[in-house]
């Protein structure tokens, strides 16, 4: 499994107004293959920055089928306008023993 996480900065006072354009969004991604679940969250201290957290069976489930679907044009229209700057997505997986990279 991988998580998307991308930091949301809104436009100050678009909140409401984003928070309600992603209740309609919620429906396009939650339909596309390979998605798992997901998450909007609030930060407590920047009234207008959001954090979403998606989790996909796969990385080319959200860099190719979703960026790569008609779906995903209507996602834009609905909430790309909203950011500023426009956010920086990661992927995330959970190290495994396996990997080069782990210490301990």
């Amino acid at each position: 499994m991988v998580l998307e996480v991308a930091i949301l900065d809104v436009c100050p006072g678009e909140s409401p107004a984003f928070r309600e354009a992603f209740d309609r969004a919620e429906a396009i991604i939650a339909a596309m293959p390979g998605y798992v679940s997901h998450e909007l969250l609030a930060c407590v201290e920047q009234r207008d920055r959001h954090i979403l957290l998606v989790r996909w069976e796969t990385l080319e489930d959200h860099t190719e089928g979703f960026r790569g679907s008609p779906e995903y044009q209507e996602w834009k229209r609905l909430l790309h306008h909203f950011y500023d700057p426009f956010p920086m997505v990661e992927h995330y997986v959970a190290p495994s023993a396996g990997d080069p990279g782990r210490s301990g």
